[in-house]
Order: structure tokens, then C-alpha cells, then sequence
């Protein structure tokens, strides 16, 4: 299958082919983090909540069973009539469906969960099971005092609403359809009674029954943002784990590619290498005439052209394989000490002869007394000639070109080189830093380059753990710094006592 295909296309992590694919990943971001943000009314949430609800009522369907046989066990030793020993097994009967509805969604696949039918087996379950308290709070005691019983049965509710509130708290509506109708007993029970306490209590319980059924609907809305939760780290990890294995085969690819260049590199630098030889040295022979003079100017001039050609050619090659060494990795370091104004000062005369064909002044600040620094000489000809090359390209005839070299504030040394040119725009610096960038204005006004020189200069820099800053502004020119780090300088050593003061001593 091939990169063309838009499904295998959308699956690598870099796609420059798509440049609006960041825009298209945030819309889909945005939408699932919606879709996830609903509230009631999302399919997959309902069925989450009612396999809650199943799984809080298979979990503590013991416990009022338990309650009722406590409290009937309690009762009876109170003096209470044994008829109240039916009460747990009334219990028991009416929790029993609830108890088989529970254990039957418990077991089911949320895909499976009708919602609908789920709600209504749920609701007529509770609605069953309330049956029981109304048995409860009907029932009558001739040794106990009105007062006391009527008191001893509200508490009981009030404590089985509150713990059915935060159990069945998934399923909206458990609440009231399970203690809706043993409120009504309560209160049924005692309307001949003309006592201020009873209905107190009656008025307690309807309020009481009205805020645990707000309670349990904020439970809900909480529950619903734990799934809503869970449902984003699930998508997130999953969104996470496929990044990864893109990432992971991108850059395997990428390995593969990296190896590829650097493979054709060094077998084609041969092959390359061995004609542009013959070429520049057979064109250069011609044009400077060494085995006779040539009649025709013109065949003068097309040798010429011949070997400035080819060496063109030559430093384009030379350019690639430092900067593909680079890349890779494999740009091994000559590290010796050196005296870094010297080497720029060389730099400087080398590039004289080109500064006054263009009428530009090169203008030297130089700190003689600078500790020597170990790094790779070559490399840093290479970067102070290319920083200077840059800079004649675009510095206008009749300026001047500035070289510095001196302390950072950190205690390492720079190279500075700066031009009165057309400056780079901001949004280009990081064009001109890429293999083969070149910037808008360079393009229009300079001469013809690689577009490797300043990604050279870097790569070095950062071999030896230095840095590459370019400050520029337009119209006014640019500053290149190459900056090495203080590590690399080197501390001066004591001097070698002479013998005249070894006699002295």
C-alpha cells in the first residue's frame, strides 16, 4: 500500500503534504471532547449508569434484609409482638426482585442494556421493594407509646432514605418510587391523630424524601462526569498509544532514510569526486594556456567558465557530506588548542582579495589576550569563512563588514560577524538555519549560494556544545555569533621556572 492512499497518508505523524492537518486534528479533538461532555440523553452513559445502579444493588442487597431482622429481633425484645417477626420475611420477599432485576443487568453488556426497559424493571423493582416499609410503618404496638413508635419508625425511614439516596443514586427516580408510597403510609396511619409530634415527623419525612431525591440527582450528574472522565483518559490513551506507534514507525522510516542518503553519499562522493578532478584540472590547464596558446578568446573563456563550474560543483559536494556527517552523527572532531583570534585573523586575510572586488572595508576587533580554547581548527575556519562569506554576499559596496571576537558573559569566547546588508525578516531566520534555505530577500539581491553554509556553521557549533545566534533587523543588516562554551577554554598554564631562578632558590 502506498503513501498516496489517504488513509495510510493520515496515519504518519508529519505530513507536510497537509498543511491544514492541525487545524483538522484540534476540530476533531473539540468534537469528541463534546461528545464526551454530554450529560443525560448520551446512549452509552445511560447503560453506563444502569449497570452502576445493578452493581451498587447486587453489591448491598444484603443490608436491609439484615436492618429489618435487627430491628424486628430489637423489637421483640422490647416487649413488641412476635407478629413483627413477619416484617423481615415481607422484606426479603419484596427486595427479592429488585435483588434478580440487579443481578440480571449486572451480567448484561452495556450494548446490550435496552434503556428504556432498563428504567422501567429498575423503578417497578423499587416501587416493590417499598412495599415492605409500608408493612413496617402500618404496623401497631399495644406496649409501646404512640409517641415513641411514631418517633422509632421516622428515624428508621429517615436512615433507609438517606443510605437508598447514595446507593441507587445512578438510577434517577430509585428514590421516590421506593419510599414515595411508605411516606404516605406514615402519614395515612396517623391522620386521626391530632398530635403536633406525628406530624412534625410526617413533615419531616416528605421534606427529607424531596432533599435525597436532589441529593441523589447531584450524585448522578457527578457520576455522569466520572464516565464523561473516564471516557476522555480512555480515548486520550488510545489517541496516545496510536501517536506512539506512528511515531515509532516514522521513525524507523526515517532511520531507514537517514541510512539510505548516507550510503548513496559515500558512494557517489567517489564517483563524483573522480570526473569534477579530471574537469577542473583539464579546464584550468586551458585557460591559463599551459601546453600553448589558445587563438579563440571565447574557448578561453568557456574553459574558464568550465572550472568555475566544476568547483562550484565541488564545494556543493564537499557541503553535503560535512553537513550529512553532521546529521548523522559522524563528524568526528580534531580538538587541539588554538588561539581562536589567530585562525579568524587568517580568515580575514584569505577574504580581503574578495572584500575589495566588492569595495567593502573588513573591520577587525580582535582580543589579543584571549586563553586558548580546544576545538577543531578546521571547523572553526570553516565557520568563521562561511559567517564572512554570508556577510560579503549581502553587505551593499562601500560598507563594511565587522569582525569580532571576545568574551561571553558566561565566560566562553564568540565569533561575531556583522554587515550593513538588507537584513532577514524574523520569520525567516529559521528558513535561512534549514539545508538549503534561503531567504526572500537573499534571493532577489545576493548572489547564488547552497543555502548550506549557515546550516554548517550550526551543526559544527553544536558538535563542539556551542550555539548559533542571529540577531537582524531590516534595512539596518545582520549580526551572526558563533558562541563556544566555556567548557572548551582552556585555563593558561603556570610558567616553566628557568634555571637562573631554580639557582635563586
Amino acid at each position: 500500500m502506498t503513501l498516496e492512499s489517504p488513509e495510510i497518508a493520515d496515519k504518519f505523524v508529519v505530513d507536510r503534504r497537509k498543511p491544514r492537518r492541525n487545524e483538522e486534528v484540534a476540530r476533531a479533538i473539540r468534537k469528541t471532547r463534546e461528545r464526551l461532555a454530554e450529560g443525560t440523553g448520551n446512549p452509552a452513559y445511560e447503560r453506563e449508569l444502569i449497570k452502576l445502579h445493578a452493581n451498587a444493588m447486587v453489591s448491598n442487597f444484603p443490608i436491609i434484609p439484615f436492618l429489618s431482622i435487627v430491628l424486628a429481633v430489637a423489637a421483640v425484645i422490647g416487649g413488641a409482638d412476635t407478629k413483627v417477626l413477619v416484617w423481615p420475611l415481607l422484606t426479603a420477599v419484596c427486595y427479592l426482585p429488585l435483588a434478580i432485576i440487579a443481578h440480571r443487568y449486572d451480567r448484561t453488556e452495556p450494548s446490550e442494556i435496552r434503556i428504556s426497559a432498563g428504567h422501567q424493571d429498575f423503578l417497578l423493582a423499587h416501587f416493590v421493594s417499598g412495599l415492605s416499609w409500608v408493612y413496617f410503618l402500618t404496623m401497631s404496638c399495644e406496649n409501646c407509646g404512640m409517641d415513641s413508635l411514631a418517633l422509632l419508625k421516622a428515624v428508621v425511614l429517615l436512615a433507609v432514605i438517606a443510605a437508598s439516596a447514595i446507593l441507587g443514586s445512578a438510577l434517577k427516580g430509585s428514590v421516590l418510587a421506593t419510599f414515595t408510597l411508605p411516606v404516605l403510609a406514615f402519614g395515612a396511619s396517623y391522620a386521626e391523630s391530632s398530635d403536633s409530634l406525628v406530624l412534625t415527623l410526617f413533615a419531616l419525612l416528605a421534606c427529607a424524601l424531596l432533599f435525597f431525591t436532589y441529593i441523589a440527582a447531584t450524585m448522578q450528574k457527578s457520576a455522569l462526569q466520572m464516565l464523561a472522565f473516564r471516557s476522555e483518559k480512555d480515548e486520550l490513551i488510545a489517541e496516545l498509544e496510536t501517536a506512539k506507534s506512528m511515531s515509532d514507525e516514522a521513525r524507523y522510516r526515517a532511520e531507514e532514510a537517514n541510512m539510505a542518503k548516507s550510503r548513496f553519499l559515500a558512494s557517489m562522493s567517489h564517483e563524483l569526486r573522480t570526473p569534477l578532478n579530471a574537469i577542473l584540472g583539464f579546464s584550468e590547464v586551458m585557460s591559463n594556456e599551459v601546453l600553448g596558446p589558445m587563438n579563440n578568446a571565447a574557448y578561453r573563456d568557456y574553459a574558464r567558465d568550465i572550472h568555475e563550474s566544476g568547483q562550484h560543483l565541488l564545494d556543493l559536494i564537499n557541503e553535503i557530506l560535512d553537513l550529512s556527517r553532521i546529521e548523522a552523527g559522524r563528524y568526528q572532531l580534531n580538538e587541539e588548542p588554538l588561539n581562536i583570534h589567530l585562525v579568524v585573523e587568517e580568515c580575514c586575510h584569505m577574504m580581503e582579495l574578495r572584500a575589495r572586488k566588492k569595495d567593502i572595508r573588513i573591520v577587525r576587533q580582535l582580543e589579543p589576550n584571549l586563553p586558548r580554547l580546544l576545538a577543531d581548527e578546521r571547523a572553526v575556519r570553516q565557520i568563521t569563512l562561511n559567517l564572512m562569506s554570508n556577510a560579503l554576499k549581502f553587505a551593499p559596496a562601500g560598507s563594511e563588514v565587522r569582525v569580532r571576537v571576545g568574551w561571553t558573559a558566561g565566560g566562553g569566547q564568540y565569533i561575531s560577524v556583522k554587515d550593513n546588508g538588507p537584513g532577514i525578516p524574523a520569520s525567516e531566520i529559521p528558513i535561512v538555519l534549514s539545508a538549503f534555505g534561503q531567504g526572500t530577500i537573499a534571493i532577489k539581491n545576493a548572489e547564488q549560494g547552497t543555502g548550506l553554509g549557515l546550516p554548517i556553521v550550526q551543526g559544527l557549533l553544536k558538535v563542539h556544545g556551542g550555539e548559533f545566534q542571529i540577531n537582524s533587523k531590516l534595512r539596518e543588516g545582520t549580526e551572526a555569533i558563533a558562541i563556544f562554551p566555556s567548557t572548551r577554554v582552556m585555563d593558561p598554564l603556570p610558567a616553566i621556572p628557568t634555571r637562573a631562578g631554580a639557582q635563586s632558590r
